[in-house]
């Protein structure tokens, strides 16, 4: 079988790509990666940016290339078939990459390469190399390490039912609307939700939080009440504010184990919460110099958004 996210002779072709080729196309470069991950940790193998790139970091780009192929389609083009695919190798992809940025013998290579030898182009990545392998445990040992490890895991599944849940909240929406209501909306998205009710055998104009609809709606539609209903059903779409047939897809619960998750992950590696390890590549120096800075815009902005309402108001 001829599989489309093995194919890097050119731009990925999407349209191929079926749920049939993940499991596969996937199998194949874990194994190509990992058999490069081995190679380039033997004793043996010298620690130079080059060479590490040569063998490593071809490998792990073919296979972030085709996995970023997969988590795009999952995205945008969602079916049972592919979110089982997805879901399936998830956990495999996760695993390598969780163990490949804390591989102790692999940071040693890092560590060992020569930064004389480097121009400043590859003397910055490595620096980064460096840093993102303490950030991502290498550092860590036995139970810190495993727990670490598990952490990672955990939080790309729960990312992922997230994900799922506002896609699904956002599928299960469905307004029918009057036509006197959509005075303003173009006529093609008219058009369009005319023909979505039909499907369903349903009276009226079908309105769904989908960007094709929804965008349209919230900038021409004169009701403000079908903006109100359409706007509130989007901003608590897949939370527990939604309505109350709606909160099959409450991710709530998984907030909140995220939030825990990366507290404990923050403080594994040192830190005292999760907002510093995310400003430890940035450039920001600290939590509260973050909040300063928003304070500051927002107080800044305030003057223009208070016109902006006062214009409306008029």
């Amino acid at each position: 079988m001829n599989n489309p996210l093995l194919d890097f002779t050119d731009l990925p072709p999407f349209d191929q790509v079926q749920p049939e080729h993940v499991g596969p196309a996937l199998d194949d470069l874990l194994s190509q990666a990992q058999r490069a991950l081995e190679t380039v940790t033997h004793p043996d193998f010298p620690p130079t940016w080059t060479t590490l790139s040569l063998i490593l970091d071809v490998a792990t780009e073919k296979l972030g290339r085709a996995w970023g192929v997969v988590s795009h389609l999952n995205a945008v083009a969602d079916s049972p078939a592919l979110r089982a695919a997805y879901n399936e190798a998830l956990p495999r992809v996760t695993e390598f990459w969780t163990r490949l940025g804390a591989d102790e013998r692999l940071y040693a290579k890092y560590k060992a390469i020569d930064a004389a030898t480097l121009n400043d182009e590859q003397r910055q990545a490595h620096k980064n190399a460096v840093r993102n392998f303490v950030l991502s445990g290498a550092e860590l040992k036995g139970d810190a390490k495993a727990r670490f490890a598990a952490i990672q895991e955990r939080q790309a599944q729960l990312s992922q039912k997230f994900s799922e849940n506002a896609l699904d909240a956002t599928d299960a929406f469905a307004y029918y609307a009057r036509e006197d209501e959509l005075d303003g909306v173009p006529d093609d998205v008219k058009q369009a939700a005319l023909a979505g009710a039909q499907a369903d055998g349903k009276e009226g104009y079908k309105l769904t939080l989908k960007m094709p609809c929804y965008l349209p709606v919230m900038q021409f539609a004169r009701s403000s009440a079908l903006r109100e209903t359409l706007y509130r059903a989007y901003v608590t779409r897949a939370s527990d504010q939604a309505p109350e047939d709606a909160r099959a897809f409450d991710n709530s619960a998984l907030i909140r184990e995220t939030l825990a998750l990366r507290r404990e992950e923050a403080q594994l590696l040192g830190y005292k919460n999760f907002a510093e390890v995310s400003l430890v590549p940035k450039m920001a120096e600290s939590p509260a110099q973050v909040i300063a800075f928003l304070r500051d815009l927002a107080r800044r902005a305030r003057p223009y958004a208070e016109k902006d309402v006062a214009d409306l108001r008029e």
